[in-house]
This record gives C-alpha cells, structure tokens and sequence, in this order.
C-alpha cells in the first residue's frame, strides 16, 4: 500500500513497523534455512519467507505499508508514492531491524554445540565459490565454484523487480488490494524457489547486510546484493509505471445502492 495514504499515522510508528518487520523476515526467513533447512529443504525456506511477508502484509501494512526490503522502498520511490525523507527513514529503520535479526540469529545458532560459523555460515548469499551450488570434487578435493557473477546480477536484477513490480501492481487502486498480500507473498516464494541454488536469493539488501558479518567471504560480496536489487526495485518501478501509470486518471465515486449498503464504483477516464 502507498504509506502517504496513510499520512495520520505518526512517521516513528511507520519507522518501528518496518524495523521490526524486517527483524522478523530475517528471522522467519534466513532463521529457517539455518536452523532447520536441513529437515525443510529448499521448498521450505522459500515458503518461510513467502509466510513470513505474507502475515507481515497484513501485520504492519496499514501502519508502513509494509516494505521491509530497500529495493521496495526505493521502487515506490521511484513510483512517487514515498517522498525521500520518508524513504530514507525507511532504509535506515530496515538495516537496523535486519542486523539486529542478525544478531539474534546468529545468538540461536551459536547455541547449537555442534555449530560451526566457519563451515555452517549464517544463510548469506554469495556467487562463486559462495554460491549454494559450489561443491567438493570427490575425486581432487578442489573446490568446484557454482553459479558466478553474471548469474547473480540477472537473477536479482529481474527477480526483484518482479517483486517490485508485484507490490506496486498488486496495491494499485485499479488492483485488489486486500488480497495484495498474498500475491506479494506467493510471488517472494517463488522467487526463492527460482534464486535458492544460485546466490541464495537476496532481492532484498536488508536480508543480505543481516547475516553478511557472520560468514566468511560475505562481506567481499556484499556490494552486489546491495547493488543490484536495488537497481532491480527501479526497474520494476518502471515497468509498472507502463502499466499503470499517468495515461489514466482513476476516481472513486459513493454510490447508495440500497440503504444503508454503500459500494465504490471506480471511474476510469483517459487523459492524455
């Protein structure tokens, strides 16, 4: 939902909805491919972090409008929809609510006797020998890299501007917005389902800046999962803009049907 919309709402409740949000998406998230991605697998994770943006839609989307991801801020930015005050109060809650998940994440993990940060990490997201899909040759023990750079910046460019794109379409006025948290939620599942073997699946810096510090080598690639979901969050942006954008001006009129049932009936007029 657009967070202007909602301009009687004190900004600092907009500021702790989505600094908590975030907190809970990295916990939800991230928490369940450390703590029990082996017993969940990959299809798990994806719905854990498609569940947890789900209920935090409808938890904290009247407050915030729910963007717990900067590339999400910086999309509705770029639609006009946010000011930039707004949104830079927004990036700065998200990190501070990710690196505190990370934080706690990283406490419930070293809780574990058997858990190793060096060998484990904490679900960061990396390319190359970092990629989820790197291995150990049986026969040489070498390191076999996985998936590499070019890879990563396709997927977390397009991928999140779908989401980006998703959010803004799935909220538009011309959209069903009460269902807008479900479609926003499927749609981060199956971008996980898609990104899992690759780079781990960030399309959100939020998530990546959480766990980043507590995995070998995170911290050397961090700057592209800042980079290019961001650069993704504009691009959906524009896209839905073709879409959606100012070739229509959208009114909504009160109609009394039968008193007292009061329905909208939505005025589409072309404008040039």
């Amino acid at each position: 939902m657009s967070t202007e919309d909602a301009s009687e709402i004190l900004v600092w409740k907009k500021y702790a909805a989505e600094l908590i949000g975030t907190f809970i998406l990295v916990i939800g998230g991230v928490g369940t491919a450390v703590i029990a991605g082996h017993q969940v697998g990959e299809l798990g994770v994806a719905l854990a972090f498609g569940l947890s943006l789900l209920v935090l839609c409808y938890a904290i989307g009247p407050i915030s409008g729910c963007h717990v991801n900067p590339a999400v801020t910086f999309g509705q930015l770029v639609a006009g929809r946010i000011s930039l005050p707004t949104a830079v109060g927004y990036w700065i809650s998200q990190f501070v609510g990710g690196g505190l998940g990370g934080l706690v994440l990283y406490g419930l993990a070293s809780s574990l006797p058997t858990y190793r940060r060096a060998v484990e990490g904490l679900g960061a997201n990396g390319w190359g020998k970092h990629s989820p899909s790197a291995a150990v040759n049986l026969e040489t023990g070498n390191l076999v890299h996985g998936y590499g750079l070019s890879a990563t910046v396709v997927v977390e460019v397009l991928l999140t501007a779908l989401l980006v794109f998703v959010v803004l379409a799935a909220t538009d006025r011309l959209g069903h917005p009460a269902a807008a948290g479900v479609a926003i939620g499927l749609t981060l599942t199956l971008i996980h389902l898609i990104a899992i073997p690759i780079d781990n699946t960030s399309v959100n810096p939020a998530r990546s800046f959480a766990v980043a510090p507590f995995q070998n080598g995170a911290m050397a690639q961090l700057w592209a999962f800042i980079v290019f979901p961001l650069i993704g969050g504009g691009l959906g942006a524009v896209v839905y803009a073709l879409f959606y954008g100012h070739r229509r001006g959208v009114t909504a009129e009160r109609v009394v049907i039968h008193e007292p049932v009061v329905a909208e009936r939505i005025v589409i007029t072309e404008t040039q």
